[in-house]
């Protein structure tokens, strides 16, 4: 589940102190080509509009990708743009560059351009990386403010599922759920059955899988959220025929692929976490940037196929990089740099157990 969210240009101009931005009724527009390299985050910081604008003008699907070559229109520059403050990070153990831009809402292109790093991203703890202030500062403002404190989630169980896979799920405890719904100490539950998931308060507002994010990531996910809502989307049974025919074309386990879709989903395109995981895979932003390069096309997360075809071709990725199933297993879900770093978290472990018990029921 790993990815990034673009960061609008208003945010680098409230930064730099800059004058308001230009709109698309602003008079003076010009021609602008795309550089390799070129994110529509830097063109409108660089043009003194918004992300939004630049898209809606030049009439784009999407505001993630764009190609070198084309040719944009954009405001013109009647002076040189205020600079975006920027300030250092540094970087921790486990930390990847994808992580890093999740965390603090930034395009990986624009780390990766700003400290000269090539597109593997190499870093080490304790380097200083240079970033956005006011996405830091943003980032640290949302950690502050977390609430404390549990709340509790509605879930209705579905069919194959247990307690230990709903609590990895919605990241809970096994614990927490049987005494909240005063199960028998098995966990015995059935389908149909209401339960009420207790939840961290944080977690059901700004944070998942014990990270706050930033309001730039719950908005995108939100905003995905409501695209999905009015998208037509293939039921259960359709997406489970689409993952074992998009495994056995990469050559992945298509039990595995399924074990995985159902406990990121349960086969639902339409969810989408606070850290805008997309889809029946889950696969955040900066993920599917990745499988984009793998499979040599743009994928858009929010069409099924594609979802799909992203998140079987990093599982296949990391089948090959990792020195055991269970380790890729773990680094889909925490990070095969931080697994190889720091080890399994506790709930990786439990979603490991869980991902392997659910590849012998598809078997």
């Amino acid at each position: 589940m790993l990815g990034f969210s673009s960061m609008g240009a208003s945010v680098a101009a409230a930064a730099a102190g800059a004058p308001l931005l230009l709109g698309a009724g602003a008079s003076g527009w010009t021609s602008y080509h795309v550089r390799p390299g070129d994110t529509l985050w830097d063109i409108a910081a660089a043009h003194r509009t918004s992300v939004r604008t630049l898209a809606r003008v030049n009439h784009l699907p999407s505001r993630d990708l764009i190609t070198a070559g084309t040719t944009l229109r954009v405001p013109t520059r009647s002076a040189r743009p205020a600079p975006v403050r920027m300030t250092t990070y540094r970087v921790r153990r486990g930390d990847t560059v994808s992580h890093i831009a999740v965390r603090l809402g930034v395009p990986i292109s624009r780390i990766l351009k700003d400290n000269h790093l090539d597109r593997r991203g190499r870093i080490y703890a304790g380097q200083h990386l240079r970033v956005p202030a006011q996405s830091v500062k943003a980032q640290a403002k949302a950690a502050r403010a977390a609430a404390t404190g549990t709340t509790t989630r509605a879930y209705t169980v579905r069919s194959g599922d247990t307690v230990s896979a709903i609590a990895v799920r919605m990241h809970s405890t096994v614990a927490g759920i049987i005494k909240t719904n005063h199960l028998h100490r098995s966990g015995r539950i059935v389908t149909g059955q209401h339960l009420r998931v207790p939840v961290r308060a944080a977690s059901a507002a700004n944070s998942f899988a014990g990270r706050t994010y930033p309001s730039s990531i719950v908005n995108a996910a939100q905003r995905n959220r409501s695209r999905l809502a009015s998208r037509a989307v293939p039921g259960r049974d359709a997406t489970r025929r689409l993952i074992v025919q998009t495994a056995h074309r990469y050559g992945v386990d298509p039990a595995l692929a399924l074990a995985v879709a159902y406990q990121e989903s349960g086969f639902n395109q339409r969810q989408v976490s606070v850290a805008n995981a997309i889809g029946v895979m889950q696969v955040i932003p900066s993920s599917g940037e990745w499988a984009s390069t793998l499979v040599g096309r743009r994928l858009d997360l929010l069409d099924a196929r594609d979802n799909v075809t992203a998140g079987v071709v990093i599982l296949k990725a990391l089948t090959r990089s990792a020195s055991s199933r269970r380790q890729a297993v773990a680094g889909y879900y925490q990070g095969l740099a931080s697994v190889r770093a720091r080890g399994m978290f506790v709930d990786t472990k439990a979603y490991v157990r869980s991902i392997e018990a659910l590849v012998h029921r598809f078997d």
